[in-house]
């Protein structure tokens, strides 16, 4: 039968998720996840292809902010929950779905999509460049002594519900929004995902907890953390698994971690995503100690190369013509000259000489500042035309800081 591909509709959703699961492994969701994604899942952003009256692939966008260099919000396309059935696999299916998509972020105008990647290698060719990485950190407590700066004894910790203290957490977190690229300023609901907590999927931890620091009576900081109980022959040896930690200044920073490196019966702490650049790797003697492992995470296609590079902030002054290939969505291909510093930046057509070459895949790479056009030019990505442009542009396309997610979507 010949496929169609089109929008959701409401009463679909149900079918429609569970083609989802099914191309993930075919195993249940939880009924309390289940009914979060209905929640998120944004219906006129989802779509399908359907064979006859069956659903064969799925894809949704979420809305979202990014902040990007400099600390401007703009708006994204969260491209989520894509699927294909194995039956109608190497049928072109994705490839529609994801032109389909683009058009539709583009008439939107978003001027960038942005993903998390279960097969990286997928998306490369419809133009996702990895713009952000994952630190993750299995840390010797036992070895390791806690972090300590000078005022963490004046900060007030207290317990709470995690669910309880949602609203109060999700207000610090909007705070922490905008000094760092690649964080998501999030629609209500959102939050949510931070606080589930299914009993069938903590792998031998308990419930999540949550510590709220304080100073003066102030929220400064919280820590969402589960706690596995482990014996051995010696005695306890648990193990702290760390999922959120935010806070406002570093004296509060240092007074969490000191707090999850001291919890009673544990001996390690795991923490699945921290940036790459974490205060915690000065907090601590030994970073060896810290068990570091980096990934990927964040995934970045410019939409609109011009309106997506005026949008962000340059170290230090830049111009430069950039020669885009993007035979995906061909409106992005040509020569741009980017214009711009630290106040500001212009992107337009132009027909001067191309001084860099180089793919929309490494304009999404380069744009966050997690990546330098330098070592995109020295793995073959990036072509220098004019002497000097590669070294000057590279610069003022870094970052601060470095880019990080710090929640899946």
């Amino acid at each position: 039968m010949t496929t169609e591909l089109r929008a959701l509709r409401d009463a679909e959703w149900h079918v429609w998720s569970d083609k989802l699961d099914m191309a993930f492994g075919g195993l249940p969701q939880p009924p309390e996840k289940l009914a979060l994604r209905r929640d998120l899942t944004e219906i006129e952003r989802s779509f399908g292809v359907w064979d006859g009256d069956e659903v064969v692939a799925t894809a949704s966008a979420a809305s979202f902010g990014l902040t990007v260099p400099g600390g401007a919000e703009v708006p994204v396309a969260g491209v989520t929950m894509v699927s294909v059935q194995p039956t109608h696999r190497r049928r072109g299916l994705l490839r529609a779905m994801m032109r389909h998509q683009l058009a539709d972020v583009r008439e939107r105008g978003e001027p960038l999509a942005v993903l998390t990647a279960s097969e990286p290698a997928i998306y490369g060719r419809f133009g996702y460049g990895p713009a952000a990485q994952d630190m993750r950190l299995s840390v010797d407590t036992v070895r390791l002594t806690a972090p300590e700066l000078p005022g963490v004894d004046g900060v007030r910790l207290r317990l709470v519900d995690p669910v309880a203290a949602l609203a109060d957490c999700e207000r610090v977190y909007a705070q922490r929004v905008p000094t760092r690229p690649g964080m998501l300023a999030r629609r209500p609901g959102w939050e949510r995902i931070g606080v589930l907590d299914v009993p069938g999927e903590r792998a031998g931890a308990g419930a999540q907890q949550c510590v709220l620091a304080e100073v003066d009576g102030e929220l400064r900081g919280y820590a969402r953390y589960a706690v596995k109980p482990q014996w051995d022959v010696a005695g306890p040896s648990g193990e702290v698994r760390v999922r959120h930690v935010e806070a406002l200044d570093p004296v509060v920073y240092a007074a969490l971690w000191r707090y999850l490196f001291g919890i009673d019966l544990t001996s390690s702490v795991s923490v699945a995503t921290r940036p790459v650049d974490d205060a915690l790797l000065h907090l601590v003697a030994d970073q060896r100690r810290l068990g570091i492992g980096l990934r990927e995470s964040l995934f970045v296609r410019p939409v609109e190369v011009g309106a997506a590079l005026a949008a962000r902030r340059y170290r230090t002054p830049v111009d430069v013509v950039l020669e885009v290939a993007d035979p995906f969505c061909p409106w992005n291909e040509g020569r741009w000259r980017l214009t711009g510093d630290a106040t500001g930046a212009s992107c337009a057509r132009t027909t001067d000489p191309a001084e860099l070459a180089l793919s929309v895949r490494e304009v999404g790479s380069a744009y966050l500042g997690g990546f330098t056009l330098s070592a995109l030019a020295a793995a073959g990505r990036v072509r220098e035309l004019r002497p000097g442009a590669l070294g000057a542009a590279s610069v003022a396309f870094g970052s601060d800081v470095a880019p990080w997610l710090p929640h899946a979507f």
